[in-house]
């Protein structure tokens, strides 16, 4: 079974629920390690005092905030899980909102919460009331000395809770730079764009999607470990010129594809023979 990550309540009016916090992801991520281009040998990073010009163990490191150039307010572990409080352990929940409502831009990480004890038959009121009601608890809680703002909403026969960044914490699109066009967008262009959309719309299906540069990475790894060359592929930048050609290329080449997949799938009939026929 896995093992919680965080064990409290979930409160609203008066209602506390016993829950404990899993994660719900599992990264796929290749991980790679430092190594001497040299020689090949492992590298090592470590902690050194640039006072003492010597290495410090991790017991001795403290967490230090910079008040002014050069000046640190120290805290040790203890002092920064202390200013927690009983917050600590208290998922507070404040309003509930249409789960339309939450852009998902704001979401950041997704847990699964589950009953802790004594907490099944309120974990499964609280299930209930958002599906039915087709809403998400927002609230606050401290998870690994940062605070959390969260969404909690049902996922299927569980309670799923997202972790979310807070307002300030975003940067708004109009502080990129971006080019202006030198012409409009004709309404032809719009119109077969919107055509080539549609016939790419399809129900979201989360299992069709699969990690294919991990997989791309992973044969490099094996052709390379059996003493293949590997070489860049030359990319060729892409054509802007000519941008309705372009969408209507696409929407044909499309069209084959959806040809060619259908008389795939079609069984083939059997081939009727003639009496006396072999």
């Amino acid at each position: 079974m896995a093992r919680s990550l965080w064990n409290g309540v979930i409160a609203f009016g008066m209602v506390r629920i016993p829950v404990k916090l899993y994660s719900a992801n599992e990264s796929k991520a290749i991980r790679f390690r430092e190594r001497h281009s040299s020689d090949g040998a492992a590298i090592e990073h470590r902690r050194v005092c640039v006072k003492e010009d010597k290495e410090v163990p991790y017991s001795e490191i403290v967490k230090g905030y910079e008040v002014a150039p050069g000046s640190y307010v120290v805290l040790s572990k203890e002092e920064v899980a202390a200013a927690d409080g009983p917050a600590a352990h208290v998922i507070e929940i404040e309003h509930f909102v249409g789960l339309a409502e939450i852009d998902p831009i704001y979401y950041e990480r997704c847990f699964y919460l589950g009953p802790g004890k004594l907490g099944a038959e309120p974990y499964r009121l609280l299930h209930t009331a958002l599906e039915r009601s087709g809403r998400a608890g927002i609230g606050r809680f401290v998870f690994h000395n940062r605070s959390r703002l969260a969404a909690i909403r049902p996922l299927e026969d569980v309670i799923a809770l997202h972790t979310m960044r807070f307002a300030d914490e975003l940067v708004g699109g109009g502080e990129l730079q971006r080019p202006r066009s030198e012409r409009a967008t004709t309404r032809q262009e719009v119109q077969v764009a919107q055509t080539l959309v549609g016939q790419l719309t399809e129900v979201f299906k989360p299992d069709a999607y699969e990690d294919t540069y991990r997989q791309a990475v992973l044969d490099m790894i094996a052709r390379k470990a059996h003493g293949e060359t590997i070489e860049a592929p030359q990319i060729e930048p892409a054509r802007t010129d000519d941008l309705l050609g372009a969408l209507r290329a696409s929407i044909d080449d499309h069209g084959r594809r959806r040809t060619s997949r259908r008389h795939a799938a079609t069984p083939r009939r059997p081939t009727r023979t003639t009496a006396g026929g072999h």
